[in-house]
């Protein structure tokens, strides 16, 4: 899941470079936290954050497949 965030969110910034994304888990339960560079947290988070919504929704449907829970931080 951690390679699915970062190929998503390196094509939404204008910095990808900065785009450092962690995967922690704990039994079935993934914690994903996102860096990204501070002028690009609009461009994650969108407007009325829908994109952020919108990744979170597809992290948590890939991770149902493995029968897992997992939730995204987005941080600068």
């Amino acid at each position: 899941m951690k390679e699915l965030v970062e190929v998503i969110a390196k094509a939404l910034v204008d910095h990808p470079e900065e785009v450092v994304v962690t995967e922690k888990k704990d039994g079935a339960d993934y914690l994903i936290e996102l860096h990204v560079a501070s002028s690009d947290m609009g461009k994650v988070i969108g407007k009325q954050g829908r994109i952020a919504k919108s990744l979170r929704s597809v992290v948590k449907a890939a991770a149902s497949r493995e029968n897992a829970r997992a939730d995204v931080e987005i941080t600068d």
